[in-house]
């Protein structure tokens, strides 16, 4: 099994015009399907969700499939998935709705290794609140997360640990499920950053040992928005401020005005992408007819008067739930993924010392960030984007990590996304040998 790119970049018509795009892990580029369903969605015909008329059902479809494409997701039930502009409006929310409960001399424990969407949230929460805020460290020679530090941090009055699944900028992967067990033997919720993760991984919310994870559509193909994904029964504990007419039942109680039913289809597309990236069967994995999979279930986000496509992808194997193709898709992107990881780090080591490779974790995603020896890393990315080669600077929110490690503010990030090819690296290192 495999996923066949020449196939799949077919469908990103911005490739087309001849950019490699490593900022995937600020955004990803959007394939058809999913432009295509927003737009059906948006023409449908449309109107509030109801279920007398075909633009009422239209609306409920468009929020039922959301919910359960992101339970597929997720591993989450469809009752725990709740939609948001995005991940940081979402932590914003759920800060509030929690530090309700929190009264003064609580503490929360936050990581050092996180985007600033999961700690400041949680800071000005807690001073609201009148609780304490501790820290987990992060070990500055292997640019993981310090478990000893987190160790004197927790105690019986932790409330709350707010902790990255994959870092943004140097893709360290933390130990999760460790930290959770740890705070929940204390009595604390744990609220997960998944946002980087999830573009590279298969989610399994219940077995990392979140309570609530959140995520972004547009970090793995979708559109621009966030979604929460929680235990039902922690989500019918908070109680959210809401106007009185508005539904009162979960998850719908903390999704406030009406829902922009175009993007929720959107998502759905990205989500139908990214399981019929490897349609698997017999062979070499290669989708059928040397066309990639368009990425969407035959009638996602179609009105309620049409019937299904004639001219749907091949999904794979006959029964194969949609989690199941995730699966299988999710773990050929990974080989994918970390065979380009392996080609890039090779090459910036054939560079000297002239690159500077802070990313050292054993266990990351396909994120590289580096500096570049008496150069500054914003005139390297305008130097690669004039050879069409997209490549960002910056401390990309990551204020603590930047703070912790004295990296350099900027610095330049290669971040991988399903669509990136061998030819992309090598554009890459080119344009790297050709500025140092």
């Amino acid at each position: 099994m495999a996923i066949d790119v020449v196939a799949l970049r077919a469908h990103f018509p911005s490739l087309s015009q001849g950019f490699a795009f490593f900022d995937g892990p600020g955004g990803t580029q959007t394939p058809v399907p999913v432009a295509e369903a927003i737009v059906r969605t948006m023409t449908g015909p449309l109107s509030n969700r109801g279920t007398v008329s075909t633009s009422e059902r239209n609306a409920e479809r468009s929020v039922a499939g959301f919910r359960a494409a992101y339970a597929d997701l997720l591993g989450v039930p469809a009752s725990g998935i709740v939609h948001g502009r995005s991940a940081t409006q979402l932590t914003y929310d759920f800060s509030r709705h929690l530090a309700k409960g929190w009264r003064a001399g609580d503490e929360i424990v936050l990581s050092r290794l996180d985007h600033d969407a999961n700690v400041r949230p949680w800071i000005q929460a807690a001073e609201r609140a009148g609780a304490a805020v501790r820290w987990i460290e992060i070990d500055e020679a292997t640019t993981g997360l310090d478990l000893d530090s987190y160790e004197r941090a927790l105690s019986s009055r932790t409330r709350l640990v707010a902790v990255t699944a994959a870092s943004n900028v140097l893709g360290t992967r933390p130990p999760v499920r460790r930290i959770a067990d740890r705070a929940h033997e204390v009595g604390a919720l744990v609220f997960v950053d998944g946002v980087h993760y999830a573009a590279h991984h298969l989610v399994d919310v219940p077995a990392l040992g979140a309570d609530l994870f959140v995520c972004s559509p547009y970090k793995f193909l979708g559109p621009h928005c966030g979604v929460l994904a929680g235990s039902p029964d922690v989500l019918e504990a908070l109680a959210p401020d809401k106007l009185l007419p508005s539904t009162d039942t979960v998850p719908e109680r903390f999704e406030f005005g009406t829902l922009p039913y175009e993007i929720l289809a959107g998502a759905t597309a990205a989500v139908d992408f990214l399981a019929a990236m490897d349609p698997g069967g017999e062979g070499d994995g290669r989708a059928r007819d040397g066309h990639a999979p368009a990425g969407r279930a035959p009638d996602a986000g179609k009105p309620d008067d049409e019937g299904p496509d004639d001219e749907g992808p091949d999904d794979g194997e006959p029964g194969a739930s949609r989690r199941e193709r995730l699966k299988r898709s999710l773990r050929s992107l990974h080989v994918h993924e970390n065979a380009l990881r392996s080609r890039v780090e090779e090459g910036l080591r054939a560079l000297g010392d002239a690159v500077t490779v802070h990313s050292k974790a054993p266990d990351r995603t396909p994120t590289v960030l580096m500096t570049l020896k008496g150069r500054d890393a914003r005139e390297a990315q305008a130097h690669l984007a004039a050879r069409g080669v997209v490549a960002p600077a910056g401390s990309f929110y990551a204020y603590e990590v930047f703070a912790a490690l004295k990296l350099p503010d900027p610095s330049l990030r290669v971040g991988l996304a399903p669509y990136n090819d061998t030819e992309d690296v090598d554009r890459l290192l080119d344009g790297l040998a050709s500025f140092l």
